[in-house]
């Protein structure tokens, strides 16, 4: 399977009044086409910053990333992302919401197929009620719906989710989870969530990579392997407690408290 994102050897460091802060060091990552990689590490070692370099919306000050066999060198209309504040502007209905990045690149297409589009996500993920409502309407899961169906409305090839479902209920958080596979299965992408939750990594992705401490590298890489159909109820299964306890014990490593590295299973 080709690689459709590879991100070599970043290093990158913010300029702060104190001087240099180092944030990622010689980081290394493969996402396979049609892959689900979630990233999880410490708070503040650079998850977020891994997503703006591979958006293209900054740039790392050693090493590259490359999507599609080229090298990012602007960001990219092929990315898709989705933020755990799901800011939806409260001024346009939902429905003109989700159809804001059509407008942006695709501005010659017709408003009747933009909608026609975005009508079919809300659909999708149960909204199809819901297109002329205002933000404030809706309660947060339901925004998060509409922001999913935003960030997929143009069919971007790489989905970024930088801790969308954080500020859910755990209720909501899991209803969110299942509606992510299924737009999985028929909206096909390559996935990066961003995720301090490791349950949410286990559930949701193909691969999860801890990262270390900051400044940050590629710690650690576990492969979930789970074929067909995953019910909510595979996370109490004896091989997901085993995922969750190595994923615990990387985590207290990156953190500075102790444990030994291991090498995935």
């Amino acid at each position: 399977m080709n690689n459709l994102i590879e991100i070599k050897g970043i290093t990158h460091a913010y300029k702060t009044a104190a001087g240099p802060l180092p944030v990622l060091d010689d980081l290394n990552l493969s996402i396979p086409e049609g892959g689900f990689c979630a990233v999880v590490g410490p708070s503040g070692c650079g998850k977020s910053t891994l997503t703006r370099l591979i958006a293209g919306l900054m740039f790392p000050d050693e090493g590259e990333v490359w999507l599609h066999g080229q090298r990012v060198r602007s960001p990219r209309s092929s990315v898709g992302m989705a933020f755990q504040n799901p800011v939806l502007l409260e001024w346009r209905t939902i429905l003109d919401n989700v159809i804001l990045p059509l407008e942006i690149v695709a501005p010659r297409m017709p408003k009747a197929k933009k909608e026609e589009r975005a009508r079919e996500l809300l659909a999708m993920v149960g909204l199809q009620d819901f297109a002329n409502k205002r933000p404030s309407e809706l309660s947060g899961g339901m925004r998060q719906r509409a922001s999913l169906c935003r960030s997929l409305v143009h069919k971007p090839d790489i989905l970024i989710l930088d801790e969308p479902f954080g500020a859910l209920d755990a209720f909501t958080r899991e209803d969110l989870w299942q509606l992510m596979h299924q737009l999985r299965a028929e909206e096909p992408f390559t996935a990066l969530l961003i995720t301090h939750d490791l349950r949410e990594s286990v559930y949701l992705a193909d691969q999860v990579v801890v990262l270390s401490g900051r400044p940050a590298t590629t710690q650690f890489v576990l492969d979930i392997d789970v074929s067909g159909p995953r019910p909510i109820d595979m996370l109490y299964s004896t091989q997901s407690v085993e995922w969750l306890a190595q994923l615990r014990e990387q985590i207290k490593i990156a953190q500075g408290r102790g444990g030994r590295k291991r090498a995935a299973a």
